[in-house]
């Protein structure tokens, strides 16, 4: 039985013969991700290996990789021997980024709330003096309760959970009948969902949870003043066991797998939580409410629900709208007797991240005029419409604008090549990373802006082919492929020099086609060109470091100017936001769902001909982008 040791940090593990490396580093508590589901197409999960191993690494990894030893951990088993596996740095993740307690730094975008709301939270606090108990009325304890609630808010149904009747003759004798509730309103009822001793209706917060295929959010609020306090960001725990939604459900086909996947993104979410508690200086415990946005696939990961019906014809989810659900039962670690919301969803693959962002745009609001909101992101998700309608669907861009797939690809984090800008003469790269440090890969704007720099320079055809014809050295030709050298090894933080393959690039060009693409259909469908859009709304946290100059250039979004584009951030964060401080924009999110007609691309064969003709820089059409034009 060989032992296998993991590197940098000398872990042991002993197992049989023919065991992969994935599955040894998993017995061991090491963690490779595999986004790809173990296909060995994505090639994340490179490592260095010491010793024998039957491995089929080739055709993702060149020749000179795998002699230098490097294989893919998911295409490598172990044999007879010991072996020692080195994980590079790129393969581990990189941690969560928090953003400090400022109206600058929030992840909601408040200018996006509309001029007249009211606020109305779907949780709150109130103080009761409880009278005590009398030997000549008989009221019990939850009467009295009761009946000091609905002398403040009314004559309606009071709602005692076990768990908080359990507790709740101790509270009031012990405080002399000063306690504070925590209830949350529902249509004609109350519910309790905490009692306190004293007053504390003054430290009350909730928070907003986006989860995303890559990313998850998570923003604390402090409800009475209705202010986005701290917020902090992370990886999608997830992402291990796949990079998109279609590799997830593939995944999810067994019940153990399935509850990996519920437990690694409860896990992922209550991690952040502790973190911007801890930020905040409370205990995740005070945390009363929680609004939940996400798409399809991920709700239902998240409730344990089998998505396996969600890619197959019909393409028939579960459900699409989730009833309040205590957070005990999902095992979200706020008060346990909280309720979640979880925005509503539209379709298949149109979640409640969607309902949610447009609950920020002017999109269905009372104007004829048309408006297109593009969520750019691992799924590419859209609506096009007005007050009169709504159409919305998904395309599969795939990871690549988020580092998936792409050899040296990063998400936008500290060390990422942001922009990239190309000397016309020498071929030479200037670059910018984020954090103005030594580059470790380049993350989806610095991606743009090199493809639509080497296009412009004539480094580039419009095919994604590299000019061999112009004598360069940043140009490496092996065989029938090349690649670009965006920064020497000399000044990279990695194991070599960073570059970027003409595969690397076809990877990029399918992804802004898709998007490109799925648009042009629905325009179509309703008749329309883009010059008849009026606004073109782009949300995810993508969006905020789009260069929309180059992002034409290349034909991710239509040629129209620049004053027609609204950048607004993560939508889905901050329509979560809008939800949990005004049950109105509860009751409209439910609206707007409701209104969208779901079009399921992959049935419509015109989609493919929108699609085939977008893998072009930027289309093979180029009367759609007339002011792109190559030096």
């Amino acid at each position: 039985m060989p032992t296998i040791t993991f590197q940098p940090n000398s872990i042991q593990v002993d197992v049989e013969s023919g065991t992969s490396l994935v599955e040894a580093a998993k017995t061991a508590g090491v963690e490779i991700q595999v986004p790809c589901g173990g296909k060995g197409t994505c090639g994340k999960c490179i490592v260095k290996v010491n010793g024998a191993v039957d491995s089929d690494s080739l055709g993702v990894l060149s020749q000179t990789a795998v002699a230098d030893g490097y294989v893919l951990a998911c295409k490598t088993k172990a044999l007879t021997t010991d072996l020692e596996v080195e994980i590079p740095e790129v393969v581990g993740r990189q941690g969560g980024q928090f953003t400090s307690a400022s109206e600058d730094s929030s992840l909601v975008m408040h200018e996006l709330f509309p001029k007249n709301w009211q606020f109305d939270p779907l949780a709150v606090k109130w103080f009761l003096e409880v009278p005590e108990p009398q030997l000549e009325d008989g009221l019990s304890d939850v009467d009295r309760v009761t009946r000091c609630l609905q002398r403040d808010w009314g004559k309606k149904e009071i709602i005692f959970p076990l768990s908080i009747m359990q507790k709740l003759a101790g509270m009031l004798r012990e405080n002399g009948g000063q306690v504070t509730t925590t209830m949350i309103r529902e249509a004609d009822k109350y519910r309790i969902v905490d009692v306190e001793a004293g007053n504390t209706a003054s430290q009350q917060y909730g928070i907003c949870v986006d989860i995303g295929t890559t990313t998850v959010a998570v923003q604390l609020v402090y409800l009475p003043l209705a202010k986005a306090v701290t917020a902090v960001t992370d990886y999608n725990d997830q992402i291990a066991c796949g990079l998109d939604v279609i590799s997830r459900i593939s995944y999810a086909r067994t019940p153990e797998r399935l509850e990996e996947l519920r437990v690694r993104i409860v896990e992922t979410i209550n991690k952040l939580i502790m973190r911007v508690a801890d930020q905040h200086e409370i205990t995740p415990q005070q945390i009363t409410n929680a609004v939940v946005s996400g798409n399809t696939t991920m709700i239902h990961l998240l409730l344990g629900l089998d998505p396996e019906h969600i890619r197959l014809d019909p393409y028939t989810p579960t459900l699409l709208s989730v009833p309040f659900l205590p957070a005990k039962e999902i095992g979200i670690t706020i008060s346990p007797e909280s309720w979640i919301y979880i925005s509503p969803s539209v379709g298949s693959y149109v979640g409640g991240d969607i309902t949610a962002g447009i609950l920020c745009t002017d999109l269905a609001a009372n104007t004829e005029d048309v408006s297109l909101f593009i969520d750019i992101g691992t799924n590419g998700e859209l609506v096009i419409g007005n007050c009169d309608f709504m159409m919305t669907c998904a395309c599969s861009a795939g990871p690549a604008f988020e580092g998936g797939g792409i050899e040296y690809g990063m998400r936008a984090a500290v060390g990422a090549i942001e922009r990239v800008e190309v000397d016309p003469e020498t071929g030479k790269a200037m670059y910018w990373t984020i954090g103005n440090v030594r580059p470790k890969g380049i993350c989806g704007s610095g991606m743009i802006t090199l493809i639509a720099n080497l296009f412009l320079t004539g480094w580039l055809d419009a095919a994604g082919k590299l000019n061999r014809d112009k004598a360069s050295l940043f140009i490496q030709v092996n065989g029938r492929t090349a690649s670009y050298v965006i920064a020497p090894e000399d000044e990279t933080d990695v194991d070599g020099a960073i570059v970027i393959s003409e595969l690397d690039i076809e990877n990029i060009i399918r992804a802004k086609a898709a998007i490109y693409s799925a648009c042009a259909m629905m325009l179509e469908q309703v008749g329309m060109e883009f010059e008849d859009l009026s606004t073109v709304y782009i949300a995810g946290g993508f969006g905020r470091f789009l260069d929309l100059e180059m992002a034409k250039v290349i034909g991710l979004i239509p040629d129209l100017p620049a004053e027609r584009f609204k950048y607004i951030g993560n939508s889905s964060l901050t329509g979560s936001y809008m939800v949990l401080v005004a049950r109105e924009f509860q009751e409209k999110q439910e609206e707007l769902a409701n209104r969208m007609t779901y079009v399921e691309l992959s049935t419509d064969p015109s989609y493919m001909d929108q699609y085939t003709g977008a893998l072009f820089l930027p289309h093979t059409d180029p009367r759609r982008f007339p002011n792109v034009s190559v030096l």
